[in-house]
């Protein structure tokens, strides 16, 4: 099973369907709220070099804002 984070934050629509994307395809993930989360929002800017979200981590791969198709491909669902 692939290890999902999700870097997110409240006012943020495009997180909101990221994570009835993986629901839907009952895909566990841990969520990060950037908003109140200083050292995941630290971890996603520094480590990640993201500085928006959504921002998924699956295993090593990182998708960086609104990507389905590339986040369908890093779970094997494509």
């Amino acid at each position: 099973m692939k290890k999902v984070e999700v870097y997110t934050q409240p006012s943020c629509p495009p997180c909101q369907i990221v994570k009835q994307f993986l629901q839907h395809h009952q895909i566990s993930y841990t969520e990060f709220d950037v908003s109140t989360d200083s050292i995941a929002r630290d971890r996603m800017i520094s480590e990640f070099e993201s500085y928006s979200t959504p921002t998924v981590r699956v295993d090593d791969e990182l998708v960086k804002g609104f990507d389905l198709q590339r986040l369908e491909h890093l779970l094997g669902l494509a």
